[in-house]
């Protein structure tokens, strides 16, 4: 699949993704009006920052995809952290309302008594309805693309099911057995999820943004690889780093000295070629040593 091809898929993936936000924004927004429930308020912040998130992600997405320039020789692939990142603090905050919230009335014994709990619980179902149905597309494109914003999205509405799921119970509990304070654990509870995505989602930002190494599963197949090549007799300074859905690789290998340029500058094409095969999303940058060189004594790496 061409890569013109792939942006187009994640590009679709992620107006999808606005489209379905905006539309449970409104829906949650009516519900909640309704209801007063705080577990329905709860979960309509949630979808509030995935409207936000989905925006990020559109945007980084885009701008991705945007080819290196003069100013930019590796591309704009670290757009996709920074957009993480802003997302994750906003998660935060928003979570931390809602706990303080739900906290301060379990203390105070005092409950908003949820109103017209079936419209609320139908609403809620057809929020899950579309929810369900946006996951299902971003998992078709994360698997033709390998997009880790879209993955990542992917997962954060999947994860999204949960308070929605707690909404209807929060409200099924009050209007059948009048246990108006479980609205407020359960929007307790959506608020920890909230904390802990956001901590993930920070964390795997910063790493990125921090010149992380790749994942030691990639390392290792890398190694493997090279390894095993026809022509290269060993190899050094293997170093990776993550951007955005992009993975850098700078890789040196040792290759017979009395072969011509042409011929060492086929065998290092064609590890490059093997490399990006086994995980296309890699640029890869390969540097040829004779075997047994050693280091220049002014050669900072000593």
């Amino acid at each position: 699949m061409s890569l013109r091809r792939d942006t187009q898929l994640n590009l679709s993936a992620g107006v999808l993704s606005v489209a379905v936000a905006l539309v449970l924004v409104i829906i949650k927004l009516w519900a909640y009006g309704e209801t007063s429930s705080l577990a329905v308020a709860a979960s309509l912040a949630d979808s509030a920052l995935d409207l936000m998130m989905s925006l990020g992600g559109l945007i980084a997405i885009a701008y991705a995809a945007k080819p290196a320039d003069e100013d930019h020789n590796f591309g704009h692939s670290s757009a996709e952290d920074l957009a993480a990142l802003g997302q994750s603090l906003f998660i935060l905050a928003s979570a931390g309302v809602i706990a303080t919230a739900a906290i301060l009335r379990l203390i105070s014994g005092e409950a908003a008594i949820p109103e017209r709990e079936g419209l609320g619980i139908t609403l809620m179902l057809f929020a899950i309805a579309i929810t369900l149905g946006l996951v299902m597309w971003q998992r078709y494109v994360a698997r033709r693309t390998d997009n880790k914003v879209v993955r990542a999205d992917s997962l954060h509405y999947l994860g999204d099911l949960i308070p929605n799921v707690g909404a209807i119970f929060a409200l099924w509990a009050s209007g059948t057995f009048g246990l108006h304070q479980i609205d407020s654990v359960v929007a307790l509870g959506a608020a920890a999820l909230l904390i802990v995505g956001a901590l993930r989602i920070g964390k795997s930002a910063w790493d990125a943004l921090m010149d992380k190494q790749a994942d030691p599963e990639m390392i290792t197949g890398i190694c493997a690889i090279t390894e095993s090549f026809d022509g290269v007799h060993g190899y050094h300074d293997l170093k990776t780093r993550v951007a955005g859905s992009k993975v850098f690789v700078n890789l040196h290998i040792e290759l017979d000295g009395s072969q011509s340029l042409d011929e060492a500058h086929a065998i290092g094409a064609a590890l490059r070629r093997a490399i990006i095969a086994a995980y296309p999303r890699a640029d890869v940058m390969i540097h040829k040593d004779p075997i047994g060189v050693q280091r220049h004594p002014d050669d900072p790496r000593n």
